[in-house]
């Protein structure tokens, strides 16, 4: 990750939250899918990973199986309401960062209008 000291971290937070929303997503839709594997990222895994090199492979290094509390005959992994309890707590995590981050960008626009 390049040294970013006007976003920090938040930057990469944002990139990570949104690789793990695409997971779950992909979670949700195959919810159904005979043999399907759910996946999950490990968010602070990811972001540990992410202080030490680049974003991209540390979110591949965070995902992981996720363990089902009760397998399926069918194979599939995918408990739907966990899955949906996850994606609605990261999609607010995900609009928290992003707001954090407007935020910043708004502060900096405003220094280089001079207000």
């Amino acid at each position: 990750m390049a040294d970013n000291s006007l976003f920090g971290i938040h930057a990469a937070a944002l990139e990570v939250r949104g690789q793990r929303m695409g997971i779950l997503a992909s979670n949700i839709a195959n919810a159904s899918t005979p043999g399907f594997k759910a996946k999950d990222i490990d968010f602070q895994k990811a972001m540990a990973a992410a202080q030490t090199g680049d974003v991209g492979n540390a979110i591949s290094g965070a995902t992981m199986y996720r363990v089902p509390l009760q397998p399926s005959l069918d194979g599939n992994t995918v408990d739907l309401s966990t899955e949906q309890t996850a994606f609605a707590e990261n999609a607010v995590q995900y609009q928290t960062t992003l707001a954090f981050l407007n935020g910043r960008i708004n502060e900096v626009t405003r220094a280089l209008r001079g207000e």
